[in-house]
């Protein structure tokens, strides 16, 4: 049941009125603030990615290198599920500064490390605070944007990642070289002064406190317990994709049997059986990010062991992505366009399938090499509308003291997704010939030039047809009343 006392800070829902925008005035200060919070997140995944080997190799950790990505996704998939409780008992404020703040301590943290275990540790501090930031903002943005303006705000979100993601890259790069790693890790904490300076009296004036003030939504212990179990078990399953030793099977077996409950008890249920409305929206969410993030990981590395291109012009052919990525959310937003978002959603998977079908094309000589550019923007037109769209659509279909779980659910299926999908991709990409190098790019899963092109058609074939059968899944997004 919605609140019925509407103080500021408490109302779940605030008022249509059919004006104004997110840029008016009872808006711009919180959406500058939580604008500013995504480009944080934005900044730090770019820019530490590029100095992350340097910083590897020396600390004498490049046995230990892939923990480093392993540490921050578990601990944030414990944290997505803490902050939806959270946020749904008292609120986005309290998570929301909580994140901020282990986020830049986890930077100084690995920043100031003098062995890779410690730095390792402050990925993991790092992991905890980005899952808290995530599933507070949503939270926050059903709190205080009425729902003409959602979709607006989404796609602010969105357009936070053009600039990082094509400077971000050269800025730490240039900082690494000059200055040293440590750096990149020390500098971006200075950073998280403008979101917490902007964001959180936003915060405290429009979204603060839980979403029925006369009845707080109970603390679920047992949903705790699964968050860590879910944590465990992506670790394992990752642990056992990065050694691809026999014994691997044992840990891979341990992680599902870990997983498989504890996603069960996480997302809506419905979620595998594909139930119309929320279980759909979330399993979709799943599909899109998981077979796109999969499919990009191998494109650096097709075009530079494959077509002899040097990493920085790999990196750069898929630049583009961004601003079609970011266009594509724009698109979603337009009123026009929302009785019609399931089809468009549809559309998006379509260009998503055919993006990753298209890509090792390039494994013939005779096809040019900017085919993958130009067909890596139209996949990201369609991510932009599928993953602006899933968001939207999962905060409408959430009551007020559930937007939190359920936004919780929604980064758990999208996280969930990429690291089992990363790790089946990985598993035929070295079964299929692709070496597995310890010090390659992160984004590139690593392979050595004798790689086989076959091991390159065993990622990006099952991934086509993974995004495929997410295109029959968005036909399911709205319950049978249209919601």
């Amino acid at each position: 049941m919605a609140a019925t006392d509407h103080r500021p800070g408490t109302a779940p829902h605030p008022p249509d009125t059919g004006e104004g925008s997110v840029l008016d005035r009872a808006h711009r200060a919180l959406s500058l603030g939580t604008v500013s919070v995504v480009l944080l997140i934005a900044f730090e995944a770019t820019a530490v990615g590029t100095a992350m080997p340097v910083a590897a190799r020396e600390l004498d950790g490049i046995p230990l290198y892939a923990f480093a990505f392993s540490a921050y996704f578990t601990t944030s998939l414990f944290a997505m599920v803490l902050s939806g409780q959270w946020s749904d008992r008292s609120g986005p404020l309290a998570p929301l500064a909580t994140g901020i703040s282990a986020f830049g301590a986890g930077l100084l943290l690995s920043g100031t490390a003098g062995a890779m275990w410690v730095f390792i540790l402050g990925r993991a501090v790092q992991g905890l605070g980005g899952g808290l930031v995530i599933v507070a903002l949503y939270v926050v943005v059903s709190r205080a944007y009425a729902e003409r303006l959602r979709p607006a705000i989404m796609a602010a979100f969105a357009a936070s990642w053009v600039v990082p993601s094509v400077v971000g890259p050269l800025i730490a790069g240039t900082v690494t070289e000059r200055l040293g790693w440590r750096w990149v890790f020390a500098g971006i904490p200075v950073l998280v002064v403008l979101p917490l300076a902007l964001a959180l009296p936003a915060i405290r004036r429009t979204a603060a406190g839980p979403a029925d003030p006369a009845a707080p939504a109970p603390f679920d212990r047992r949903r705790i317990r699964l968050a860590l179990a879910i944590s465990l078990g992506a670790g394992l399953v990752q642990y056992a994709g990065q050694e691809l030793r026999p014994l691997s099977a044992l840990f891979a077996l341990a992680g599902a049997a870990l997983l498989v409950p504890a996603a069960l008890g996480l997302l809506p249920a419905g979620t595998f059986r594909v139930a119309r409305g929320l279980p759909s929206v979330v399993l979709l969410r799943g599909i899109a990010a998981g077979s796109f993030i999969a499919a990009e990981s191998f494109i650096p590395l097709m075009l530079v062991t494959q077509r002899g291109l040097s990493p920085t012009t790999a990196g750069l052919s898929l630049a583009v992505g961004g601003v079609t990525w970011a266009f594509g959310s724009w698109l979603q937003s337009r009123p026009r366009v929302e009785p019609y978002r399931e089809r468009l959603v549809v559309l998006g998977m379509l260009l998503v399938a055919a993006a990753i079908l298209a890509a090792p094309s390039v494994l013939i000589p005779s096809v040019p090499v900017w085919t993958v550019a130009v067909a890596w923007g139209f996949g990201c037109l369609g991510m932009g509308l599928v993953i602006a769209s899933t968001s939207v659509l999962l905060l409408k279909l959430s009551a007020p003291h559930e937007a939190g779980t359920n936004s919780a659910a929604l980064q758990i299926s999208d996280g969930l997704s990429n690291v089992l999908l990363l790790t089946v991709g990985g598993a035929a990409f070295a079964a299929l010939g692709g070496r597995l190098l310890a010090d390659a790019h992160p984004s590139a899963t690593a392979a050595a030039s004798a790689s086989h092109p076959a091991a390159f058609a065993a990622v990006f074939l099952p991934m086509a047809a993974v995004a495929l059968v997410g295109s029959w899944v968005a036909t399911r997004l709205r319950t049978p009343s249209g919601r």
